[in-house]
């Protein structure tokens, strides 16, 4: 992330939204935080990096830990015929799984052979069976399945691959300061690939970014599948995700209640954003909210 900006000066709340919406750091009361030093706030810290991806990914990819290791990716990944070459290759292995956000996985070698070997275009293959996408996505970044040998010559292992990884190591390096922002970033990148509300449920992350924008109890995620993802649907015009303007306005009211149940400043968020966002929980969802059957009872 980019060194915080000097300290401002108190200014109104008025000038806090501007500045804020410029992607500077939201002003506190007093200016500074208790050590007098400058605080940023999930929303501006998101927005920093957002804003510009094209150069926050530039600063990760060249930082030296990221370009070694992507520079052996690139090397070497072209010379790797096989399921059983890529596997031997500790360092090519560990790139493309955290490329894909598996890195935790790198473990499960027998796991991860059966996804690869079964590959993705087959319906009833095993990554197609299991709920978490990401492993389809590695097994079509690396299509051994379906294009043995080659499966590496393709833009989606080389490019495709080093372009996740600088992705991933961004969004991991943002929620080392501030989940809420890791998580932002997350939402703004799968946001197109959502098609229902049941996208949602699958995917841990993207519930969370649900809940918290609508202010949900976690027990919420306890509530029969069904109905959670039809107030899901409910809540949010899937269509709307395919908007990068309606997604950032999602994102906006995320972020202010993330900023609100984990506050990294004394700011007030509603004050400083108002309710401009669009995204406020209207009465006829908490009715909904309030009919379900938590426990899925």
């Amino acid at each position: 992330m980019p060194p915080a900006p000097p300290s401002p000066q108190p200014v109104s709340h008025k000038q806090a939204a501007t500045l804020c919406r410029q992607g500077r750091t939201c002003a506190l009361k007093s200016g500074s935080n208790e050590s007098g030093g400058s605080v940023t706030s999930t929303y501006t810290s998101y927005r920093l990096i957002s804003q510009d991806i094209g150069k926050s990914l530039e600063r990760v990819s060249k930082q030296p830990d990221v370009a070694r290791e992507t520079e052996y990716y690139r090397e070497k990944i072209g010379s790797v015929k096989s399921i059983d070459d890529f596997m031997a290759d500790t360092r090519l292995y560990n790139y493309a799984l955290k490329a894909h956000g598996l890195e935790d996985m790198a473990y499960a070698k027998a796991f991860i052979r059966k996804v690869l070997t079964e590959g993705a275009s087959d319906k009833n293959a095993f990554a197609n069976k299991l709920s978490d996408n990401r492993y389809a996505e590695l097994a079509k970044s690396l299509d051994f399945a379906g294009l043995g040998a080659a499966a590496t010559a393709t833009e989606a292992a080389k490019s495709g691959v080093i372009g996740n990884y600088a992705r991933q190591t961004l969004e991991q390096e943002a929620g080392d300061d501030n989940n809420g922002v890791r998580l932002a970033l997350y939402f703004e990148r799968k946001a197109p690939t959502i098609k229902s509300g049941l996208d949602f449920l699958a995917d841990d992350a993207l519930a969370q970014v649900f809940r918290t924008t609508f202010n949900l109890p976690d027990a919420f995620a306890a509530a029969d599948v069904d109905k959670q993802a039809a107030l899901i649907e409910k809540s949010i015009n899937i269509k709307d995700l395919q908007d990068p303007e309606k997604v950032g306005k999602l994102l906006e009211r995320f972020t202010i209640m993330w900023e609100m149940q984990n506050p990294s400043t004394t700011y007030d968020p509603l004050a400083v954003f108002g309710s401009s966002s669009g995204y406020g929980i209207s009465p006829d969802l908490l009715i909904s909210i309030n009919s379900l059957k938590l426990g899925g009872k």
